[in-house]
């Protein structure tokens, strides 16, 4: 649920940017803003902003602008290049593993599939003696 918000308290780092909510069913609540891969909005004590926040429950709540544009950040970049480089790497080993098997492989099945024996006539409905 969005809502207008008013920014109640930054410190200097800042480390947390405390809003309270103005126009909302929650009007009144002052509340931290979560942060977004350890970073927070640039504002100022008395400055405005539209907030999105959970109706259920209130203290998750991150500046509109964030949730609709999230900043470049390295974290959330990073976890994504190296999503996308272990999904190429198993790819890949998938793929050796597939044309080893093809090109070193058996000519036919192991034995184990026989149960270690080989079939005999009268498993196989051979009637000739």
């Amino acid at each position: 649920m969005s809502a207008a918000a008013t920014v109640v308290g930054v410190d200097s780092k800042p480390k947390y940017v405390k809003v309270r909510l103005v126009s909302s069913p929650k009007a009144g609540t002052e509340v931290k803003l979560w942060d977004y891969a350890g970073m927070l909005p640039e504002t100022q004590t008395g400055a405005s902003m539209i907030v999105t926040y959970d109706p259920e429950d209130p203290s998750r709540i991150l500046a509109q602008s964030w949730v609709e544009d999230p900043p470049a950040n390295l974290p959330a970049y990073g976890t994504s290049a190296l999503a996308v480089i272990c999904l190429g790497l198993t790819t890949a080993v998938i793929w050796r593993r597939l044309w080893i098997l093809r090109t070193f492989g058996p000519e036919e099945p192991p034995a184990s599939s026989t149960g270690g024996k080989k079939p005999s006539a009268k498993s196989t409905g051979d009637t000739k003696p």
